[in-house]
């Protein structure tokens, strides 16, 4: 994965003074260890795929922004998106169920980076706003 990276985000520099990253792990160790990799070579690393919101969000010594995960937009009274019975059905039984998606506590989750002409990050912030 490292090897490719890095081929991509060479050829995205050539275009790009921003330069963002969205690493889809499930580990945080890998996402983490990315965003490392990855410091002051990019603007900003993120991660996603969990679903939930993390509080780490930081600035690296090089200039590259960095969050474990991003969160979820979505129906937050739920199983990631989907009705809480079903998902809840399926995790019991192992039996396969059609999920449909959830309503309720429907929120918009990410992150806000700022950065400088050259791509260098000088802030992130996360973002949560609820939904009507």
């Amino acid at each position: 994965m490292f090897e490719l990276v890095d081929e991509l985000v060479e050829r995205a520099r050539e275009q790009a003074q921003v330069v963002i990253v969205d690493v889809h792990a499930e580990a945080t160790s890998e996402k983490v260890a990315l965003s490392q990799w990855l410091d002051g070579k990019v603007t900003a690393v993120v991660g996603t795929h969990t679903h939930v919101q993390t509080s780490d969000a930081r600035v690296q010594r090089g200039g590259t922004a960095a969050i474990t995960d991003v969160g979820m937009t979505g129906p937050h009274d739920s199983v990631i998106g989907v009705k809480s019975d079903l998902a809840i059905h399926r995790m019991r039984t192992g039996m396969p169920v059609r999920f449909e998606t959830a309503e309720g506590g429907v929120r918009i989750e990410g992150a806000l980076v700022e950065c400088d002409a050259s791509g260098r990050a000088t802030a992130i912030e996360p973002v949560r706003v609820p939904f009507p």
